[in-house]
């Protein structure tokens, strides 16, 4: 993948240009079926059709609700494809959840699962929705893998109402001839998608990508593994983590379908499965969180599965620990690479190839990013090995804005000598070789099994409820999934009969599973400083020096 012009390039057109070179190449095994890359620009093409009859036009938003299936990747390049924009999301989210981003982004259209038509449908009206297009996560295999996959009850299929407003993506793709309207874009202004990622304020931020932006990414990828992983070559990449995460998509494109290689696609991350995959397809690249590769070496018939193929791990999303890095390298005598960026910024560093990673680097600066260490409180640059909050600029690598979120925008991104950064809320340190050393974060966010979760977005649910007067929520280390989330709360005066069963019953009818608190405290009070301010560094440590005293 070469960028030639930021005018006239496009994620789509980086697909289309694959496509043409290895059309009989498989793009997708996806469940044991194989699609190829001339397959999958039929799919696109006929979908972007669909999409256009209907009516969505270009800069419209259309979201992604589903979870890893070749469905996802040819809806978000057929949206693409028309001008307009993808929003994915998660496929388990709440309605609660939903509507915020059905609103916030202004979608009109969303894509869903069969299995979670009934959220859709609970959010469709009193919003700017219009059509929803409903797929099932075996759709696009033969109909007899369907049949064997129904009546062994292997295929969740949920029931799915049959309005005029609804339609089937099986049925679009059949109906519609591969012959989308032709389309030129200019690639610093047309949004590729926009993410959503935790807020500070208790609402989740929607982050505008450029396909610039996402192109970047995609060359610095290519720049870093060339000489090791060819285009068009043998590699085989397998992706188990979310599709609806800037991680997933920059792995997807960077590793595999921008490079004409194949992508084994799992629906889920389980392991027994991811396994078998990597021992039946030769799987030579495999990215995944700290808590999936624990979960791997964890597994009690590793053993008796054949992963000698396996060249490059990468590791993302959340903190390597030391020990999961040596377990990992005695194991299988390949090292774990790192990947570390943000849904504002995409890939910001990445360990090279031509060298034995240092343990405890997320590695060097990708060449499209600019970084800086620096105090946070005068954003002064400090010295090397110093820790710092790290700030990123890039000449085209972000829109500078949160969608719709002024004031955040404005805490989140600085203006420093004369350029754009994005205050990461991610703390570093750089050494004289600028390998870079991830030390903590935000005390505001916590990395659960490589999500980010907001703690202001739990507190906020919980606040919500009548009888919660104050509420904190910290992150508690835990080795296996990084950290569990645990909820401090204090209740009203004269509240009675009230348990944390309560509470937890009233955030799982708000927040995806992922988000519940899995402890929660009682208190008379919470620390605060002088003007009021709630000290959640300080309860943080707090539980910090309690857990390691427990060790």
């Amino acid at each position: 993948m070469t960028v030639t012009s930021r005018d006239d390039r496009s994620i789509f057109g980086v697909i289309e240009d694959i496509c043409e070179k290895y059309p009989r190449k498989p793009a997708i095994i996806y469940l044991g079926e194989k699609f190829s890359y001339s397959k999958m620009r039929d799919l696109v093409r006929r979908f972007a059709g669909a999409l256009s009859d209907l009516g969505v036009r270009v800069n419209d938003k259309v979201m992604i609700y589903i979870a890893n299936c070749p469905q996802f990747l040819v809806a978000y390049f057929g949206i693409q494809e028309i001008g307009a924009i993808p929003v994915p999301v998660s496929p388990i989210y709440t309605p609660f959840e939903l509507e915020y981003m059905v609103n916030d982004s202004g979608a009109e259209t969303i894509i869903c699962q069969d299995t979670n038509f009934r959220y859709v449908t609970e959010v469709f009206e009193g919003n700017k929705l219009k059509r929803i297009i409903v797929t099932n996560l075996t759709d696009l295999l033969p109909w007899w893998k369907r049949t064997i996959g129904r009546a062994l009850d292997k295929v969740p299929k949920g029931v799915v109402k049959k309005t005029s407003q609804v339609y089937f993506f099986s049925d679009l793709i059949r109906k519609y001839p591969n012959q989308p309207p032709k389309l030129t874009i200019k690639a610093d202004e047309q949004l590729a998608s926009i993410l959503y990622t935790g807020g500070t304020t208790g609402s989740p931020r929607g982050v505008p990508s450029s396909h610039a932006k996402m192109l970047c990414s995609l060359k610095d990828y290519e720049d870093l593994t060339k000489d090791y992983i060819l285009e068009g070559g043998d590699d085989v990449l397998l992706i188990a983590i979310s599709l609806f995460h800037m991680m997933g998509q920059e792995a997807i494109l960077g590793w595999g379908l921008g490079r004409g290689i194949s992508v084994v696609l799992m629906p889920v991350p389980q392991v027994d499965a991811i396994l078998d995959a990597i021992q039946m397809y030769k799987v030579t690249i495999f990215t995944g969180v700290p808590a999936l590769y624990r979960m791997i070496l964890g597994n009690d018939r590793l053993k008796s599965y054949d992963l000698s193929s396996l060249k490059y791990c990468w590791c993302g999303g959340d903190v390597l620990p030391s020990d999961l890095f040596k377990r990992w390298h005695e194991t299988f005598r390949i090292p774990l690479y790192q990947n570390y960026g943000t849904t504002e910024m995409g890939c910001i560093t990445l360990s090279p190839l031509d060298r034995f990673p240092l343990i405890g680097s997320i590695g060097l600066p990708v060449a499209s990013k600019q970084i800086r260490v620096v105090n946070p409180d005068t954003l002064e640059e400090v010295p090397a090995n110093k820790v710092g909050e790290l700030l990123v600029t890039s000449e085209y690598g972000t829109q500078a804005c949160y969608w719709n979120k002024t004031e955040e925008t404005s805490e989140c991104f600085v203006e420093v000598d004369g350029r754009t950064w994005n205050l990461t809320n991610d703390y570093v340190r750089i050494d004289e070789t600028r390998n870079v050393f991830y030390v903590d974060r935000s005390a505001d966010i916590i990395k659960y099994k490589g999500y980010r979760v907001s703690c202001s977005e739990i507190e906020a649910i919980l606040l919500s409820l009548k009888v919660v007067k104050e509420a904190c929520v910290i992150g508690v280390p835990d080795p296996a999934v990084g950290e569990l989330i645990k909820a401090i709360v204090v209740l009203r005066e004269n509240t009675r009969g009230v348990d944390a069963s309560e509470l937890i019953k009233w955030c799982r009818e708000k927040l995806a599973p992922y988000k519940i608190p899995d402890y929660i405290e009682f208190r008379d009070m919470l620390p605060k400083s002088k003007v009021g301010k709630l000290l959640r560094r300080e309860i943080r440590e707090e539980e910090r020096r309690r857990w390691l005293k427990g060790k």
